[in-house]
């Protein structure tokens, strides 16, 4: 009787516990199914909770274009949708920022065949080409400028053109040393243009200087000149090389009617100034410039009364520059 009890109890406990197991079987079953449904139709869930928008894909239909050979992509619209749509693109679906994920073709922009290797050459031709020259920016057309120029000039050479004139080319005994301090007013006539080497732009300068003279006979010279510089500028260096001339007349102290010998005839005369140096550019606004400067003062044999000696000297000259007005805007060069 007892074991017949046993039995009886045995079996009601296997069947609570066959029972117990097939619930948590198809509650599990019931769990992962749509996860792994959603899964298949490109979603990557952050957790393991169920969302039933992901319900509505059809495994079936999934399983048989796996199996069939085709396709295994789908796209998870939402709960509008009964079926995931065959052979389309996978597209994620974040049910937490987008309930609706549009398929996306094939032949949208970025999937079509050969969109990458475009891609490609477009970002090669662009870093292959040339970087626009901010040059353009500070040597351009109209362009108004101070300069400041400081020179010292000791080294006395006789004239350079006493050859043409049937001069003596010869040095006096008496020698000069000339410090001019140049104030002027650069309008840059050209933008920036011109092959190779001799690239660059063409300013007009107008310029009040005086002359201090440390060694001489003579004490101070004042002087109106004008001229133009050739800057040389290639293309986005901050260092143009740069080739100028000037011409004026000016009025000076001069000793030669007092008879000192080998002085200047009369107080007026003409001058000329040439140089060449480079200039250095910090910005559109503000260069600096250093270079070599020869400075040329005579009568022009005016003076009846005294020899026309002349003044020839030549030394370093440093320069500064600013901008005085902003660039007005213009169509690209």
């Amino acid at each position: 009787m007892w074991k017949k009890k046993l039995t009886v109890t045995f079996i009601h406990k296997e069947s609570r516990e066959t029972i117990v197991s097939s619930v948590l079987l198809f509650a599990g079953l019931a769990i992962l199914a749509p996860l792994a449904r959603a899964q298949q139709c490109g979603y990557a869930p952050a957790n393991l909770t169920f969302n039933a928008i992901y319900a509505n894909c059809d495994l079936a239909e999934f399983t048989r274009d796996s199996i069939g050979g085709g396709t295994p992509n789908s796209v998870c619209r939402g709960a509008d949708s009964n079926a995931c749509p065959p052979n389309s693109s996978v597209v994620a679906c974040d049910t937490d920022k987008n309930a609706n994920c549009e398929p996306q073709s094939p032949a949208m922009p970025g999937n079509k065949p050969g969109e990458d290797s475009k891609k490609q050459t477009s970002d090669e031709k662009s870093r292959l080409s040339k970087p626009a020259d901010f040059n353009r920016d500070i040597y351009y057309k109209n362009k108004l400028e101070f300069s400041l120029d400081v020179g010292w000039l000791p080294i006395n050479i006789p004239f350079p053109f006493d050859v043409f004139e049937g001069d003596p080319y010869k040095l006096y005994p008496l020698r000069y040393t000339l410090v001019p301090v140049i104030a002027s007013l650069r309008w840059h006539m050209t933008d920036i243009a011109g092959p190779w080497i001799l690239r660059g732009n063409w300013d007009l300068t107008c310029s009040g200087s005086y002359t201090a003279i440390p060694r001489g006979p003579e004490t101070r010279y004042f002087s109106y000149i004008m001229g133009i510089r050739r800057n040389f500028v290639p293309r986005n260096w901050r260092v143009a090389p740069y080739w100028d001339t000037r011409l004026g007349l000016g009025d000076i102290d001069a000793k030669g009617p007092e008879g000192v010998k080998y002085a200047q005839g009369q107080d007026f005369t003409f001058t000329a100034n040439m140089g060449s140096g480079v200039r250095y550019n910090f910005n559109p606004r503000y260069a600096i410039s250093a270079g070599l400067n020869y400075m040329h003062i005579s009568n022009a044999g005016l003076s009846g009364k005294s020899t026309n000696y002349g003044i020839n000297v030549y030394g370093p000259m440093v320069g500064l520059y600013i901008n005085l007005r902003t660039r007005q805007p213009q169509s690209d060069q």
